[in-house]
């Protein structure tokens, strides 16, 4: 299993989160999935893969309101779809900006959101050395910060479905290094605030 994507290709590079980079479906695909009947609780997924895994039934591009996002200072009107489906497992992925410069400091974030149906014991087997146990409103959680990826902070939730990956890069906007405790400030908020619309 590989890692997942971050942002952009040339941002999933820089972090070596993924596989690959999805494109944004086309506009009848992503109307179809914006669709949500409601006599069904569950939306039928996007992407689905021939695995025998778990459909992956929260999709961070549909299910995160952008109001949340917004809120949290991500640019939600910009968003983009990322899907990854491998064969033997799927992800479908978001990715957005926050623009927060500060000259000499930073000049924003890039958040990348992936939901997967890969367990958190595959995870953990991956990137267990890089990752530290935790909860976000009581859900199973790890914090991974690998110091081999520079300025970027992970957090993976847990599902029933298998896991959701909240992946952020620090944009630094001076030369040398961004001190490790920077990585994830201010970032444990917005996942307690996305962790309710992931479902059970």
């Amino acid at each position: 299993m590989s890692r997942r994507g971050l942002a952009t290709c040339s941002l999933v590079a820089a972090i070596a989160v993924t596989t690959g980079c999805g494109s944004p479906p086309p506009p009848d695909e992503r109307a179809r999935a914006e669709t949500v009947v409601e006599t069904s609780e569950v939306r039928t997924p996007r992407v689905v893969d021939d695995s025998g895994r778990p459909p992956v039934t929260f999709d961070p591009c549909l299910d995160l309101p952008d109001d949340v996002m917004t809120e949290a200072g991500y640019n939600a009107a910009h968003k983009e779809f990322s899907d990854m489906p491998m064969g033997s497992y799927t992800f479908l992925g978001c990715t957005y900006r926050k623009s927060d410069p500060i000259p000499g400091v930073r000049r924003g974030y890039s958040l990348s959101v992936l939901a997967g149906n890969v367990s958190l014991d595959e995870e953990i087997a991956k990137n267990g050395h890089v990752a530290t146990a935790t909860t976000v409103n009581g859900r199973t959680a790890l914090l991974e910060l690998d110091p081999s990826i520079k300025d970027a902070c992970t957090y993976v939730l847990q599902s029933t479905f298998g896991i959701v990956i909240f992946s952020r890069l620090y944009n630094k906007d001076h030369a040398g290094a961004v001190p490790q405790n920077e990585w994830c400030a201010d970032m444990e908020p917005l996942v307690r605030a996305a962790e309710p619309f992931i479902g059970s």
